[in-house]
């Protein structure tokens, strides 16, 4: 159901082509990245947090972390994720499919600058089989990002 309320977001904005529905599942940075064939870092995971006691969206490369610090100096509380079980609840997907695409009104999605460094990113598409190929331009674009932040650890190029 997840991934049919994201085609249908993608096909009113004419981007609908860029979906994949993969045999196996997507689940993980990894499965994902075998999935695509794609590097993990080029995973665009899909994270739910609590702030301000309402949820928030943030999407990473895959090969990034959460930076406690950085985290707190952007959103003024400490990270903390969505509970598993409440995950389709708030944001009306499934672990593992949690996308920026057509989530409920009012939940901010924010975009990490560790995925600026790619020309494609690989968000999930509703479920854990489908995913997105965009820019990072293209995924501010469709989902009305409330912008770029940095948030994560990990990724930094040397």
């Amino acid at each position: 159901m997840s991934a049919e309320k994201v085609r249908k977001y993608l096909e009113e904005r004419s981007m609908a082509d860029r979906i994949t529905v993969h045999q196996e599942t997507i689940d993980t940075v990894e499965h994902a990245a075998e999935q695509i064939g794609c590097s993990e870092a080029e995973i665009a995971k899909t994270l739910s947090f609590i702030v301000d006691e309402k949820p928030v969206i943030v999407v990473m490369a895959g090969d990034g972390r959460v930076n406690s610090s950085k985290f707190k100096g952007q959103f003024h509380t400490k990270p903390s994720m969505i509970p598993r079980e409440r995950v389709e609840e708030l944001t009306g997907f499934v672990p593992g499919g949690v996308c920026p695409f057509g989530v409920p009104e009012g939940i901010p999605i924010w975009l990490d600058v560790s995925m600026k460094r790619f020309e494609y990113v690989h968000p999930a598409g509703g479920d854990i089989y489908t995913s997105v190929k965009m820019t990072p331009e293209e995924l501010e674009q469709v989902t009305g990002a409330a912008g770029w932040c940095d948030v994560c650890k990990g990724w930094e190029e040397a």
